[in-house]
């Protein structure tokens, strides 16, 4: 298992900040740009993250009716003509060219309740290059765990939070699931920037 150490640096950023923070309301999921099978795939992916965490998912949300919206695009000048994006995401066209410039393959933002905790998200994923190889459940799975938390931006840069069963099923790794239960623990703050509460993350995974 992760020590104290490891686990915020789960959660530290490029600039030296912590913050973990989980999801506030039941998910209610979104996603565009997938074939009916693929949308099928991502819901499953994220119904056993939800199970995994206590966490419950829902058709709709009451206030926003969908709170967690998924797009899937080839490029990315492609969003640029989906209605109303523009408002959901405030400099859509200046995000959408640094994007480009990068290379990036995807882009993911948090919207938050008054306690800090995860009112709202959004996720755009580029299938292109390597993506368009990847198993649809590899890619449903992954983007399930990095929607459940406000992970680090480089949190899974050197391992990915998935491994293979003997059989050759994807499962997630034991010490992300681990992680992922211990952080919605109802104990464990919904939010905080304090480093310290790695401390009771690793202890809560190590029990």
């Amino acid at each position: 298992m992760m020590d104290a150490k490891a686990v915020e640096a789960m959660f530290t950023r490029g600039d030296g900040s912590y913050m973990c923070a989980r999801w506030g309301r039941p998910i209610a999921p979104v996603v565009f740009g997938v074939e009916d099978e693929t949308l099928s795939v991502m819901k499953s992916a994220l119904q056993a993250l939800c199970k995994l965490a206590d966490h419950d998912m829902a058709e709709t949300d009451p206030e926003l009716g969908v709170n967690l919206l998924v797009f899937f695009c080839r490029e990315w000048d492609e969003l640029s003509a989906v209605p109303d994006l523009d408002k959901l995401v405030p400099g859509l066209p200046d995000l959408l060219a640094k994007l480009e410039a990068g290379d990036a393959s995807q882009y993911r933002a948090f919207r938050f309740e008054p306690d800090g905790a995860i009112r709202a998200g959004i996720v755009f994923l580029r299938m292109k290059g390597e993506a368009l190889d990847t198993p649809a459940d590899v890619l449903a799975l992954s983007q399930a765990v990095l929607s459940m938390l406000t992970w680090s931006e480089t949190a899974f840069d050197e391992t990915s939070p998935l491994a293979s069963a003997p059989d050759g099923t994807v499962v997630l790794k034991p010490e992300i699931a681990a992680l992922i239960k211990a952080a919605y623990d109802p104990v464990i703050p919904a939010a905080t920037d304090d480093p310290a509460t790695a401390l009771r993350l690793a202890a809560r995974m190590n029990q």
